[in-house]
């Protein structure tokens, strides 16, 4: 993985963790559900996923709580349960406190019972979809997730925004240090990513939003209002139409809006929107599900996770295109950015800076940061 000089400064994971917590607490989320929400976006950054890390705990998290659309206190509530299954209706509460009582259930559940799964309604944005999987991964098990989202890709041979991002996301235990993890949006890029590119005053790759037209958008700000307004969408994995496999990126968007939806008697496609039809605005109603595997339910987890590496090994060690350096296998590379930020905590750019210095002056908390020096 080529090296790229970090010219952010870093904020230690102690500071920027205790401000996190202490931030959502001013803002009415409990205690403990305020060290779940901050630790979750804390493992987006650690891992080097900054589209679903430290900045977006403003605008997705803290505004969306102060314009009513988000409920701090989480009313969890299993409306159906068997010994394997849950229906949870996390009340328009915090979506990473819904999935994280869930996923203890979960667990517990396959152990005794080899498998189990979990459909949410009424759900938030549940942060990174790898750290719900990875609970799993630390308990020995096969984790999968994923969740729908407000509208962002649009069909293969469509312009119009239907489905959204909706990661598919699988977490495998190895004999490795690090898991198999596949986190990604079934989009080529996601909104996130968007998010980050106008941030820092990059275009986004011709091809991952096409316009009402048809054409390949490039300008990230114009892009986020064209997601907003309806005008630009995102592209399916394989991109526009079916020639580099477009199509399937679109049934694996539509897989997990069925099982996110479906399953629970949920909102879906449209109707996930935080405006109802007077203009007002209102929660988005998401769904996710969760399935646990025991691999002790099968073959044992010692000879699971060794075959599963064998599996990654063989993969990195088969012949590498010309030019390249090596092969990695998912969840890797992530691995690495861990280890490289683990002492040095998470770099903070400009734009977030300001945003975490609104939160403390708005709230008066006593904090001050490095890169306010």
């Amino acid at each position: 993985m080529s090296a790229v000089e970090e010219t952010r400064p870093y904020v230690s994971w102690d500071l920027i963790g205790k401000f996190m917590e202490d931030a959502f607490v001013a803002y009415g989320v409990p205690r403990e559900d305020a060290k779940i929400c901050a630790d979750v976006l804390m493992e987006s950054d650690r891992q080097g996923i900054e589209s679903h890390g430290c900045n977006r705990f403003k605008p997705v998290y803290i505004d969306r709580i102060k314009a009513g659309i988000l409920n701090p206190v989480t009313e969890y509530e299993v409306v159906k349960e068997t010994p394997a299954t849950l229906v949870v209706d996390a009340h328009d509460g915090m979506g990473m406190v819904a999935s994280y009582k869930t996923m203890e259930s979960l667990i517990e559940k396959a152990r005794v019972n080899g498998i189990a799964m979990a459909a949410v309604r009424n759900s938030s944005h549940y942060g990174i979809a790898g750290y719900w999987a990875g609970m799993a991964v630390k308990a020995g098990m096969i984790g999968i997730t994923g969740t729908n989202a407000r509208a962002s890709i649009a069909p293969t041979f469509g312009v119009e925004n239907m489905l959204g991002t909706n990661p598919l996301t699988f977490g495998m235990p190895t004999d490795e240090d690090f898991p198999f993890m596949l986190d990604c949006a079934t989009s080529i890029s996601q909104r996130g990513k968007i998010e980050v590119y106008a941030r820092t005053g990059q275009e986004a790759p011709a091809g991952v939003v096409i316009g009402r037209d048809g054409s390949a958008l490039t300008d990230s700000a114009e892009i986020l209002k064209g997601l907003t307004d309806g005008t630009a969408a995102l592209t399916p994995l394989g991109g526009i139409g079916e020639e580099l496999g477009g199509y399937k990126g679109y049934g694996y968007a539509t897989v997990v809006e069925i099982l996110s939806a479906a399953l629970q008697a949920g909102s879906f496609l449209k109707l996930i929107s935080n405006v109802d039809e007077e203009g007002n605005k209102r929660p988005y109603h998401l769904g996710h599900f969760f399935i646990v595997i025991d691999p002790e339910a099968f073959c044992g987890l010692e000879t699971f996770k060794k075959i599963a590496g064998n599996i990654l090994r063989d993969l990195r060690a088969s012949e590498k295109a010309p030019g390249e350096e090596r092969i990695y296998t998912a969840g890797e590379k992530e691995w690495l950015v861990r280890q490289e930020r683990k002492e040095k905590g998470v770099p903070i750019g400009e734009a977030v800076q300001a945003e975490l210095i609104a939160v403390r002056d708005e709230k008066d908390l006593p904090y001050r940061f490095p890169f306010e020096d």
